[in-house]
């Protein structure tokens, strides 16, 4: 006789027993864990892993109950904690706790996003929803629209697709213009686009220089994009958009223009901003004017697993014109027929380009309705506020250097003295990781190697910080 097959996630009493193991796991790891980080450094977690995993496929089954709390709590133990203030490295955000419940009822009902009769309310949230961001960006805009994404490669890859589509009925292949402090994504882009590569501007001052822009915008005609970053990964830093939205509109010229002489065949530029980690700060009214131009762009990236406390993924590509996505539509009769579209059923195959995704709109939907506008910028305040802390605190400190005082959440600073080098910095980050103690970023600016904090927690308080100095003294030193 078969056993009984395991309950499903919609059994409510089913699922409600399995989380109070879980929920018990995550505590027990994450007590044993300590810290930000795992002591002892790779060996020594993947060992804990072996011990704790075992077989991975094993003949027979070990339960339910046994493996959520082996497994959960080996993986809290081994956690990198977003949560914890002492975890600064990345512009990998806490999330809140509200939209993990969310995106817990999300993957229990696992509607998928690619035809209504599978994810009938959750397409009309999206619908809702990405409307309402979309108008966030581009306040004046007739006909915004956005995507939701798996986050800012996914986002750039889609700006640069439609521009090629968009701009590349000349014939000519669209070129890509971006800074040295662009994300890499747009390499990768252009590769899998069969584009050129882009043409990359250097930022010796850690943003673009309109001047060198419109220099390489003079070498160039055809097609072009230009990028713009709002919230460099390195240093949180902002291009000049309103700038290089002027450049753009000064290289615009339809095909009657082609035969001025200051205008070489077919021209024209589009900006698109990869505001993946700065776009939330449109929910602060303090902060928002460091966007200003951005509702110029064409298309605009934003991620919410940044500073909007998502759970991976909540990536949105905004677009001043709907029209613009037109392009994306595609027809697979089992999916959107033309005649059950005509009927009334939405189309939702071109709204991604991936066909099974899940609802990822639903937690930013529940976040959004639990906090509002106010809320969200409230929290972005904070972790601005924090990082201006930071740096106050680097400043005080005879051993430390700052980079220079943080546009967005991130601080670069390093040791100073005789014989601190770039090695030394080094070493520093990694004794820190290697004893669970600290979790800090590198990056490179002005020559030299910097110790990154990327402050997206706000929670953390002043004594989380000057602890965090205490660390990085003390390692220093040693």
């Amino acid at each position: 006789m078969r056993a009984e097959p395991p309950p499903l996630a919609a059994d409510p009493t089913a699922l409600s027993r399995l989380l109070g193991t879980t929920l018990d796991a995550l505590r027990d790891g994450a007590r044993t864990r300590g810290g930000p980080l795992p002591a002892g450094g790779p060996e020594a977690v993947a060992r804990r892993v072996r011990e704790a995993l075992g077989e991975p496929l094993p003949e027979t089954g070990h339960g339910a109950d046994e493996a959520l709390r082996t497994l959960v709590r080996v993986l809290a133990e081994g956690a990198a904690d977003p949560a914890h203030p002492l975890c600064a490295a990345h512009l990998h955000t806490p999330p809140l706790a509200l939209a993990a419940a969310a995106d817990l009822a999300a993957s229990a009902l696992n509607p998928s996003m690619d035809s209504w009769d599978q994810a009938p309310a959750a397409s009309a949230i999206e619908d809702r929803v990405t409307a309402a961001l979309a108008a966030e960006v581009f306040p004046d805009a007739p006909r915004p629209d956005a995507l939701v994404t798996t986050g800012g490669t996914e986002s750039n890859q889609l700006a640069l697709l439609l521009a090629r589509e968009r701009q590349g009925r000349q014939g000519r292949a669209v070129r890509t213009v971006v800074g040295a402090n662009a994300h890499h994504s747009f390499q990768r882009a252009a590769w899998l686009l069969g584009l050129p590569e882009p043409v990359v501007v250097p930022t010796p001052r850690g943003t673009l220089d309109p001047a060198a822009v419109r220099e390489a915008l003079a070498a160039l005609s055809g097609p072009v994009l230009v990028v713009a970053t709002a919230g460099t990964t390195d240093e949180g830093l902002i291009d000049p958009i309103p700038a290089l939205a002027d450049l753009c509109a000064d290289y615009r010229a339809d095909d009657r223009t082609d035969n001025r002489a200051d205008l070489p065949e077919y021209r024209h530029a589009d900006l698109h901003v990869d505001a993946a980690y700065g776009g939330p700060l449109l929910f602060s009214r303090t902060h928002r004017p460091l966007l200003d131009g951005l509702a110029r762009a064409r298309t605009v990236t934003v991620d919410l697993h940044k500073l909007g406390w998502q759970p991976a993924a909540a990536g949105l590509l905004a677009v001043r014109d709907a029209a613009d996505l037109a392009v994306l539509g595609h027809t697979a009769a089992y999916l959107n027929a033309d005649d059950d579209t005509e009927a009334g059923l939405p189309d939702l195959l071109g709204r991604s380009l991936r066909t099974t995704r899940r609802p990822d709109v639903l937690k930013t939907a529940v976040t959004l309705r639990a906090l509002g506008r106010a809320g969200l910028g409230e929290l972005v305040d904070a972790c601005m506020d924090r990082a201006q802390e930071l740096a106050d605190l680097v400043e005080k400190a005879p051993g430390l250097d700052l980079r220079a005082r943080p546009t967005l959440t991130t601080v670069l600073f390093r040791p100073n003295g005789p014989g601190v080098t770039d090695g030394t910095v080094a070493a520093v980050r990694r004794t820190l990781l290697a004893e669970g103690r600290a979790v800090l970023g590198r990056a490179e600016a002005d020559g030299r190697l910097w110790l990154k904090a990327t402050l997206l927690n706000p929670h953390a308080t002043s004594g989380d910080l000057a602890q965090l100095i205490t660390l990085v003294e003390g390692s220093t030193h040693r």
